[in-house]
């Protein structure tokens, strides 16, 4: 007998993939400590806009500190972190992203404790970008500049926008870093429809920046002709920003998880969080936690959970 016989069989690689889904990503919080809980800690992280954002805390080790700090957030702190412009995006990122560097350590991408991918596109061209490399603060970045909300940001001579246009569940990119198994969480699967409803419900009053829209959209409609019914006038600016990301994306990740099947997808409910409602991290929590705990059979059936 050779000593091959006697080796035993390599364990198998886990990717976790962290979707984008702005504010509703904080539910990737619940669903990493779901997966901890069950025994399960990825190899290899990677992630698009707010999933890029979270992976980068838990890849570098400061997911619970993170956390704290998310549950903390309310209106007002997530208004003070808004540097509004119309050149580029209704959102700068800057007061963001100067709060993580003040904040959270920001490691080399190659020095962090999991390895871990970021996705961004390259504004002229559309081209996808993988960024694994160089500051971990400037990848995420990045790869949250969501056209129409944060402004694109300059990187190596490429200006770059949110990885969500081109690869919202980036499976390829944990397949491509070495992942033998992925983990997949998509935020948005369910929210089709959502920010076009013309009628308010609890879900779509309140959120950030919804009083200074509703200005604006009043201002606007002094200018359309008194003889069009309430119910034909047109939603606000932030809501048909938000439909229309949300068309792209749901389009888009379907196109790629169908070539790209995940071993595992958890689809959180997150209807009823808005784009900008970061101050309701409980809520997305507690939904990521709860589907989560929906796809342990399927991971005790692949082996990863006890």
């Amino acid at each position: 007998m050779n000593s091959a016989q006697h080796r035993s069989p390599r364990k198998p690689r886990i990717g976790l993939v962290l979707g984008s889904g702005s504010a509703r990503g904080w539910a990737h919080i619940g669903v990493i400590q779901v997966l901890e809980q069950a025994g399960i800690r990825p190899d290899i992280i990677c992630g698009t806009s707010i999933g890029a954002l979270v992976g980068a805390a838990y890849a570098v080790g400061e997911l619970d500190r993170f956390e704290k700090w998310v549950l903390g957030l309310g209106i007002k702190d997530v208004v003070s972190f808004m540097d509004v412009r119309l050149n580029g995006g209704m959102l700068k990122g800057e007061r963001l992203m100067e709060f993580f560097r003040r904040n959270f350590v920001d490691q080399p991408i190659d020095e962090l404790e999991i390895p871990f991918g970021a996705v961004a596109t390259v504004l002229h061209n559309g081209n996808e970008i993988w960024l694994r490399s160089g500051s971990t603060v400037d990848a995420v970045r990045a790869s949250i500049a969501l056209p129409g909300l944060f402004s694109p940001v300059w990187h190596e001579g490429q200006l770059l926008v949110d990885g969500g246009l081109v690869n919202p569940v980036p499976v390829s990119l944990a397949r491509a870093m070495g992942a033998d198994i992925t983990i997949a969480v998509e935020l948005n699967s369910d929210i089709m429809g959502r920010h076009t409803d013309r009628s308010p419900t609890p879900a779509t009053t309140g959120t950030v920046g919804s009083e200074w829209m509703r200005k604006l959209q009043l201002n606007l409609s002094s200018f359309l002709p008194e003889s069009i019914p309430p119910e034909q006038r047109l939603p606000s600016m932030l809501d048909v920003v938000a439909a229309s990301i949300n068309i792209m994306q749901v389009r888009i990740t379907r196109s790629r998880l169908a070539g790209e099947p995940a071993d595992i997808v958890i689809s959180p409910k997150l209807a009823h969080l808005g784009l900008l409602d970061f101050h309701r991290a409980q809520v997305a929590m507690d939904e990521g936690r709860r589907a989560a705990q929906a796809s342990i059979p399927g991971l005790i059936e692949l082996g990863l959970a006890h």
